[in-house]
């Protein structure tokens, strides 16, 4: 169907220009209704776009700035792999107070969060310490010596509470302005535990040493594996402490 699929956002949806939504989505500004939108068109099947419309329309009504779908006509939140959300201005994190109220976005998504179902075919970290596959990841396609070192980061997580956690907190994917923060780009967030967003720059979450350096540990070692084997995977795996 491709972007043919803005027809159910009514006949007067359009689209305007292309964004950066990385390798996996398609990304364009749309105008629908009369106001400007973003539209995004990928390959993920219907249970995980239910998870995600679902994960954002609950933050939404919680009072959490985040890119809410727009329903089609029919009411659906996405229709033929593709989701129609609110557009969000603002800028990127740039001082470590900016980084700071970053820190407390994330920890109110946390507590709207727990025990939050896991997306469909994803693995937790914790998971990933018995599993070899979940979804982007693939353990038996990285070197068993960096296997043991990302889960011997992940095993100082085990037993603790899950969440949902956004998982992709590049300054890109975040949208400040003087009064409210904004998280976009959900196509990581997955149930897991809430250290995985933490490790923040400048330690903006204020955590005390030993809970830091576990939070880098464990964050370096989900990117290594999430995104293995480009030369950004490496770096991460890099950091992560041999055994």
């Amino acid at each position: 169907m491709g972007w043919e699929a803005l027809r159910h956002w009514g006949a007067d949806a359009v689209r305007v220009r292309p964004l950066s939504g990385g390798v996996a989505n398609d990304v364009w500004s749309v105008h629908v209704d009369g106001r400007l939108a973003v539209g995004r068109l990928g390959s993920r099947g219907d249970a995980d776009l239910a998870w995600e419309t679902g994960l954002l329309v609950h933050l939404d009504h919680a009072g959490l700035t985040v890119p809410a779908p727009i329903p089609a006509k029919d009411g659906r939140l996405f229709a033929d792999g593709l989701v129609v959300m609110t557009h969000l201005e603002g800028g990127p994190p740039e001082t470590r107070a900016d980084w700071r109220r970053v820190a407390g976005t994330l920890r109110e998504l946390h507590r709207l969060t727990r025990g939050w179902p896991q997306r469909p075919g994803w693995r937790s970290s914790t998971d990933l310490l018995h599993a070899d596959t979940g979804t982007r990841v693939d353990l038996n396609a990285m070197p068993p010596e960096g296997v043991a070192r990302c889960r011997a980061a992940w095993a100082r997580l085990a037993g603790r509470p899950t969440c949902v956690v956004h998982g992709d907190l590049n300054p890109g994917n975040i949208r400040m302005t003087a009064d409210r923060v904004a998280l976009i780009d959900w196509d990581e967030s997955h149930a897991d535990v809430p250290d995985l967003d933490l490790a923040l720059p400048g330690n903006a979450a204020d955590l005390d040493d030993d809970a830091h350096d576990i939070a880098a540990q464990a964050s370096a070692a989900w990117q290594a594996a999430v995104c293995w084997d480009d030369d950004y995977s490496h770096k991460r795996l890099a950091e992560v402490r041999a055994i």
